[in-house]
């Protein structure tokens, strides 16, 4: 099934207003396509819920999680802080046009804004979406080479003598973690990789 779709069949239980879940849609794709996004784009989201399909059973609320990936990044600027602060109130701003209940909204937004420390949770379902958002670190290595070649596009403002610092502190970050990935299902698949690939990248920066 396509995001579109996706999208559309959770958004039909809070409402029946065709037209508002057409405008949500329009927004979210409008986003993720705008031309300075090669890396977090319609691609990432994809591929977040390719990762979900294995653990989907150890989720417990799909519906929110589900939420929370269509718009983790619905607001993205490579020279702002506050990405995750602001896409957490676009989500809580959206998700109260659908009716939908402000308890799942609260989950939505904090789920979103996890995504800014990317520190382990007490709650199962945060850090699945950690997990999920980090998956590309774990990949094979020219899939990985080219996740930096896309991220490197989108800081393209930066000269190399800005990028370059900054990304290998983010690097080394996820190196000094007891483990980069939260969840068991995520660091038997990907943890040893993930490491490999970014101890590569750190010797090529």
């Amino acid at each position: 099934m396509n995001l579109k779709n996706q999208f559309e069949q959770l958004c039909s239980p809070f409402t029946e207003d065709q037209q508002l879940i057409h405008d949500l849609w329009k927004e979210i794709e409008t986003r993720y396509s705008e031309k300075g996004r090669h890396y977090h784009n319609l691609l990432h989201l994809e591929n977040m819920f390719r990762e979900f399909k294995a653990v989907k059973m150890n989720i417990s609320d799909f519906t929110a999680l589900s939420f929370s990936v269509f718009y983790h990044d619905i607001i993205y600027d490579a020279t702002s802080k506050a990405n995750e602060e602001k896409s957490a109130a676009k989500a809580e701003k959206r998700l109260a046009e659908l009716h939908m209940h402000q308890d799942t909204i609260s989950i939505i937004s904090e789920q979103i804004l996890a995504t800014k420390s990317h520190q382990r949770s007490d709650q199962k379902d945060i850090n699945y979406l950690l997990d999920a958002d980090l998956s590309v670190l774990g990949k094979d290595f020219n899939t990985y080479l080219e996740y930096t070649q896309n991220i490197r596009k989108e800081y393209s403002i930066y000269p190399d003598f800005l990028y370059k610092p900054g990304r290998k502190k983010v690097l080394k970050h996820f190196l000094e973690l007891e483990s980069i990935f939260k969840t068991e299902h995520f660091k038997e698949k990907y943890e040893v990789q993930a490491k490999e690939n970014i101890a590569k990248e750190l010797q090529l920066l």
